[in-house]
């Protein structure tokens, strides 16, 4: 598929995603353990619509929009899309389509965390407001799971059959003259 092509294609399923943009109970490479619960504040008071979606934390660099945002056990999943009009964005779509990229992280404020014996910083709560696709996620397990490249479309199967029949009976040799609207004509001929 061509880059301009992508502008073209209805606003279906090209581009869309899914992923973890954070795991919970994993030491990250920050020394960092986020626990449930940690974002459960800022999302009802921001929602996944104020939570921008970033390439590489830069802030000048937006390059999609969040659906949807919310704790279930495993971590922060997220669903979103790629706005296909923004460079950026295109140039991510095909890193996301040939699995060069799958990266997520977040930008986030530290509200309540406490030292384990450890070392390891267990953050309680934070004030969420970015995720961004990464070359080099801090949680390992933070990843989109689900691209969609392709437009995926449905087909109504009724119609499809129904369609398929008047194409064979407009294909198929009339038997005779009567199928194509004419009479045969008479044998007039003297012998």
């Amino acid at each position: 598929m061509i880059l301009h092509d992508l502008k073209m294609m209805p606003d279906g399923q090209i581009g869309h995603f899914e992923g973890y943009a954070s795991v919970f109970n994993v030491v990250d490479r920050g020394n960092d353990l986020i626990e449930p619960g940690a974002f459960q504040k800022s999302l009802q008071d921001r929602g996944a619509g104020g939570i921008k979606f970033l390439w590489q934390h830069d802030p000048k660099e937006p390059m999609g929009i969040l659906d949807e945002a919310y704790e279930d056990k495993r971590g922060l999943y997220i669903k979103g899309r790629l706005i296909l009009d923004v460079e950026r964005a295109r140039e991510a779509y095909q890193l996301l389509n040939a699995r060069a990229l799958d990266g997520l992280s977040i930008g986030f404020h530290t509200l309540k965390s406490y030292q384990r014996s450890d070392g390891v910083r267990v953050l309680k709560e934070v004030d969420l407001w970015e995720i961004s696709l990464v070359t080099f996620p801090m949680n390992e397990f933070s990843r989109i799971f689900s691209f969609k490249s392709e437009k995926v479309t449905t087909v109504n199967e009724s119609a499809l059959v129904a369609g398929l029949r008047h194409l064979t009976a407009l294909m198929a040799p009339p038997s005779s003259g009567a199928a194509t609207g004419h009479k045969p004509r008479p044998n007039h001929s003297k012998s």
